[in-house]
């Protein structure tokens, strides 16, 4: 893969598929709306440019520490695969285009898109340093996220709104992620951990584990009350979602084994690229909503 492109990361582009999550929870039945997966689509390369932007603008910040690092060192920057001048360039191109594009949309999708971009620029120089602040910045990031893709669904439908079921899930799953990262980072590194990322020295194994165990479990018991709330029953005149369930409760399960039995977590987008029964285990829950809904 050409550096230019790689040092977007677009193996982290997954991220922003939670922006299609509007398309398969919506009542009005976008799912089977082709301007609504059109836009939907426009607005995931969208997102997939600034967050590019963003992983850039980190590496460009961080290009020092990442030389130090095992994984990191291979980046396009750190690796001297691609000189800072040039990276740069790329992020004076980039970022004011995703700017510019997210504003043609709608303004909830630009707003995201904004707050998702300072988001990153506080994290990058203040939050990541900042011990609980800097997982719980991350999980918000993914709400920005979400949050686009209902923005961007609007321009479908003027109609339709942001669940705070939606925000729930959405940040409790991303914040058990983002803690998860943290224990295979500090798993990885051991005690030169800190030396390549500060804010590890505030952490340890045992705290990692105990908020991971809880964020897990928040995040299951979250997606629970969602299926089995009032509000979903009327929404889409069923009380079958909570079908769904297992699906949610393997997956994080699953990655509980990754993490503790094959010391995994330190890149969750890898994870799920490289782990076929997650990815089995997404793709059936996918289907299975779908049908439960839509049908």
């Amino acid at each position: 893969m050409t550096p230019y492109i790689e040092v977007l990361r677009p193996r982290q582009w997954t991220k922003n598929l939670i922006l299609f999550a509007p398309l398969v929870f919506s009542e009005k039945r976008l799912f089977f709306n082709l301007d609504a997966w059109i836009f939907s689509t426009l607005g995931f390369l969208v997102f997939c440019i600034l967050s590019g932007s963003v992983y850039l603008m980190n590496d460009l910040l961080d290009c020092e520490k990442d030389k130090l690092h095992p994984d990191k060192c291979k980046r396009p920057i750190p690796s001297g695969r691609l000189s800072k001048r040039k990276a740069i360039a790329i992020l004076v191109t980039t970022l004011p285009m995703a700017i510019f594009a997210s504003y043609l949309f709608s303004k909830a999708f630009f707003v995201s898109a904004i707050l998702y971009f300072f988001l990153n620029v506080a994290y990058s120089f203040q939050l990541k340093n900042m011990v609980i602040l800097d997982v719980l910045s991350i999980a918000l990031g993914f709400v920005f996220r979400a949050h686009g893709g209902v923005g961007v669904a609007q321009i479908v439908d003027p109609n339709l709104f942001v669940s705070h079921w939606l925000i729930l899930c959405t940040f409790m799953l991303a914040l058990f992620l983002g803690i998860a990262k943290r224990r295979g980072e500090i798993k990885l590194l051991k005690d030169d951990a800190g030396s390549h990322r500060k804010i590890l020295e505030e952490y340890s194994l045992h705290f990692i584990d105990d908020i991971t165990s809880i964020a897990g479990a928040t995040t299951i018991m979250s997606y629970a009350l969602y299926t089995v709330s009032k509000e979903t029953m009327d929404k889409f005149g069923s009380d079958k979602l909570i079908c769904t369930l297992p699906f949610v409760i393997y997956g994080i399960l699953r990655y509980l084994y990754l993490i503790h039995i094959h010391g995994k977590g330190d890149n969750p987008s890898e994870i799920l690229l490289s782990d076929r029964p997650l990815q089995v285990n997404l793709i059936l829950w996918v289907l299975t909503s779908f049908f439960l809904i839509q049908m």
